[in-house]
């Protein structure tokens, strides 16, 4: 199938390719409409107090902004009580009504108003988080343009089936993954793997649901249901991320229990010792609800997942699926990386190394690549499209093939310009000059290569050295591991040790374990973790899922990687960009130095508040500008992470 989106193509300075913002509006939020009621109301009441205008005037003004600003949290905090949950919503309130009771109504008010001014960021700060990846479905258009025996039908996208044809116009958005049936042009895929230019596309090519065509008319088979679209997975990990807990934060939760309930029985012993020794029933009460107040754990509360979801919906946008905020926290926490090769350091797809002609066949390296690639041509194994790909690449004519056959795991026959031409496996050579083609097959097997010999009227003439090109930013990603760990990557691979020792070198490993099977693998990452390491793997095929399994944590490349190494990993990097690797890993690290930081900061404001309180006299709107201030400031910290700027630093 094809599909064809009818939206307008994208116009503007915005790149085709970048994805939609899509931003709730803040009113549209209950607590910050709530928040600004309560701020209006107290600005209203603020002069008449100030100026003592009769009680009349103002009283029923700060009675509205203790209604506005309070009754959700109270409402939240009696139903946590009726869970038995001490909530420190609550204990918020109570301490307002509290100042409120012995004539502290301005006090009082301000407590509310901002309590209700930070709960209002909070939610902000929630819903910018989950515009971040909502905005990812604004990639995937609404309706599509499918093909059928009576002309085009424009249906929903969401209703597009595994085999359905689509038309894709210049302009429009892909309605789904799915490969190019006919037509040629330039898709601008930057959202999902990350190029900077747009891709040519032609028959037997990919393309990927959200990315926009700019040239020419596509027609698309699709192959992967809507639900399952790279653009589906994206959003759906990441919400599934976004609603787990890191063990710090189930820590700090477990802990606010029984420090909640130690503080309201500290604030009972604050608010009877005086009483004891002769104080006052007002100083007394007073300066029991700003101890209350000062003592609550809102920021300590508030330090952890702030930056945690932050860094999930930032590497979301930047294509790497961290599945939890658990595995958020992991991955900073690595100090050994242990790679695959075929799919992970290399780019997965074969190509043409060498092309070795034959003494005595008559053809040179050009001859020997058009006559194999005349033969590969109808084929759709990776070896031939890579030796059809050579040979366009260097603009040789193809000659017509017929009686063109296959024998899988041998290779392919046919006839060019009346001679029979087989191209395929060394095992398939013909006992003629075998001897001489058995040498140089022996040579390019020890450098690494995959020999595929050719053979004209069963005579060989050359053969093909077939290699699996090294990713461009493998050797900046080994280097960048290996700052971030204190130790160079261990290369994990199945491949002989001469190839695997030959691409280590190029990107900067030194420690190899060749010649592995998948439960070596595995092996290799527990013996590891015995030694007191936190080990990440980094694999995409199917024999690196239980290695992916063993590790302290795993990432998989998932533009090529298995079903199964997607589904056993801790995160994915959708847009196959290996750099992105150590750029997940320090912003795990960013987000573990901004708890850290919250942490500090909501303890240094706690402690010096109650300490003030306790040995001198603090005034309670001071109190309460220090309490709420420190837990706006922890959530506004929490929430850099979500700016672009932190993964580039990163």
């Amino acid at each position: 199938m094809t599909s064809t989106l009818t939206a307008a193509a994208p116009t503007g300075r915005r790149s085709a390719g970048a994805a939609p913002r899509r931003r709730t509006p803040v009113l549209a939020l209950p607590e910050a409409r709530w928040a600004l009621a309560a701020l209006v109301l107290f600005l209203l009441a603020l002069p008449l107090h100030l100026l003592s205008a009769p009680a009349w005037t103002w009283g029923p003004l700060f009675a509205a902004v203790y209604v506005a600003g309070g009754w959700e949290p109270g409402r939240a905090g009696l139903r946590a009580l009726a869970d038995k949950t001490l909530d420190v919503d609550l204990l918020m309130v109570v301490a307002a009504l509290g100042a409120a009771a012995i004539g502290q109504f301005l006090d009082g008010a301000l407590l509310i108003v901002i309590f209700a001014t930070s709960g209002a960021l909070e939610a902000i700060a929630t819903a910018r988080t989950e515009d971040s990846v909502r905005g990812l479905l604004d990639l995937a258009p609404a309706t599509a343009t499918r093909l059928t025996d009576d002309g085009e039908e424009t249906v929903p996208a969401a209703e597009l089936a595994v085999g359905d044809t689509l038309l894709i116009r210049p302009g429009e958005r892909v309605g789904a993954d799915g490969r190019v049936l006919a037509g040629a042009g330039e898709v601008d895929q930057a959202t999902i793997t990350g190029e900077p230019l747009p891709a040519a596309k032609e028959p037997g090519d990919e393309v990927f649901a959200g990315t926009v065509n700019g040239t020419g008319a596509l027609t698309v088979r699709v192959e992967r249901d809507p639900a399952e679209s790279v653009i589906a997975r994206i959003v759906a990990m990441v919400e599934e991320a976004s609603a787990t807990k890191a063990p710090t934060q189930l820590f700090i939760e477990k802990v606010e229990q029984r420090y909640s309930i130690g503080m309201v029985l500290a604030t009972l012993a604050v608010f009877a010792v005086p009483l004891a020794f002769g104080g006052t029933l007002d100083a007394a009460l007073l300066r029991a609800m700003t101890f209350m107040i000062v003592a609550s754990p809102c920021a300590v509360v508030l330090s952890t997942m702030p930056p945690l979801l932050s860094a999930i919906a930032n590497a979301g946008r930047h294509g790497v699926l961290a599945k939890s905020a658990v595995v958020m926290e992991r991955l900073g926490q690595v100090d050994a990386v242990a790679m695959d090769k075929t799919g992970t350091l290399t780019e997965g797809t074969p190509y043409v190394a060498e092309v070795r002609p034959l003494p005595g066949s008559g053809l040179d390296e050009g001859g020997l690549l058009a006559l194999a690639a005349a033969v590969e041509h109808p084929s759709e194994h990776p070896l031939a499209r890579a030796v059809v790909d050579a040979a366009r690449r260097r603009d040789l004519p193809l000659a017509d093939a017929d009686g063109f056959s296959s024998v899988p795991g041998q290779g392919v026959s046919a006839t060019v310009g009346g001679h029979t031409v087989a191209v395929g496996s060394p095992s398939r050579m013909p006992a003629a000059g075998a001897a001489e083609v058995r040498a140089v097959v022996r040579e390019l097997e020890e450098a690494g290569r995959t020999a595929v010999v050719v053979s004209r009227d069963r005579a060989p003439v050359g053969v093909l050295g077939m290699g699996d090109r090294i990713r461009a930013d493998a050797a900046a990603t080994v280097a960048a591991l290996t700052r971030l760990s204190g130790r160079a990557p261990v290369l994990l691979t199945g491949d002989n040790e001469r190839a695997a020792r030959r691409l280590a070198a190029e990107a900067g490993i030194t420690d190899v374990r060749a010649g592995l099977l998948p439960q070596d693998k595995a092996a290799v990452v527990r013996d590891l973790e015995r030694q007191g390491r936190r080990v990440l793997v980094v694999g995409d095929g199917v024999n690196d899922a239980p290695a992916l399994a063993a590790a302290h944590s795993g990432i998989a490349m998932g533009r090529a990687g298995s079903d199964l190494a997607l589904e056993t990993a801790d995160a994915v990097v959708v847009r196959d960009e290996l750099a992105a690797v150590p750029a997940v890993v320090a912003l795990s690290r960013t987000a573990h130095r901004l708890v850290v930081q919250n942490l500090v900061v909501a303890g240094v404001f706690i402690t010096g508040l109650v300490a003030w309180d306790l040995i001198g006299t603090l005034p309670l709107p001071l109190g309460v500008a220090g309490h709420e201030g420190s837990t706006i400031i922890v959530g506004l910290n929490g929430l850099r992470l979500l700016r672009d700027s932190a993964w580039k630093g990163a």
